[in-house]
């Protein structure tokens, strides 16, 4: 990546989640997210614009509710396969973190600025990502894919030091 990057897009199943879909005779009932991620998304706030993406119309009110309720972010439904015609839409690939997991990801992460798999992604996007995580999803791969984006085009984290009052962090933390 040549120039700064300007939005991290983040793939919601199988990296903010554990990628499995639970389900009953009813449908699809929950899906799990990880600790840490959040507030460690927050940390990149001054730098990045943070956009969420997911491909699951039939989980989609549970990732809503965790991710535009919740977390207060942006969360768009589109295809796996036409995510980066989606991207070319709206922003400038060469300027764009991208972080997926699955089996289509390699397409994007082809012609994105900067890609991240998780530890538990498909084959294919581990070997197209410039940064694969030691953590799988829902395991804190966000939060050390994070910490790595600060530490290669930012400010490195430095952990002697509280956050920024500025920061919004997912806690309510009182004196």
């Amino acid at each position: 990546m040549g120039t700064k990057p300007e939005i991290f897009i983040l793939d919601v199943d199988g990296v903010m989640t554990d990628g499995k879909m639970y389900y009953t005779k009813s449908g699809k009932i929950m899906k799990i997210f990880g600790p840490d991620d959040h507030d460690a998304l927050s940390l990149l706030e001054p730098y990045l614009f943070i956009q969420f993406v997911t491909g699951d119309h039939r989980g989609f009110e549970i990732t809503r509710a965790r991710i535009e309720k919740d977390m207060k972010k942006p969360l768009a439904l589109v295809s796996t396969v036409k995510r980066i015609d989606w991207i070319r839409q709206l922003w400038d690939p060469e300027k764009t973190i991208y972080m997926g997991d699955g089996i289509f990801d390699h397409y994007v992460f082809k012609k994105v600025g900067y890609a991240i798999a998780t530890a538990n992604a498909d084959e294919y996007a581990k070997k197209t990502a410039h940064f694969v995580t030691k953590r799988n999803g829902s395991e804190r791969a966000v939060a050390e894919a994070s910490l790595h984006i600060l530490e290669k085009f930012f400010n490195p984290y430095d952990p002697d030091k509280l956050p920024d009052k500025q920061i919004k962090l997912s806690g309510l933390w009182t004196a």
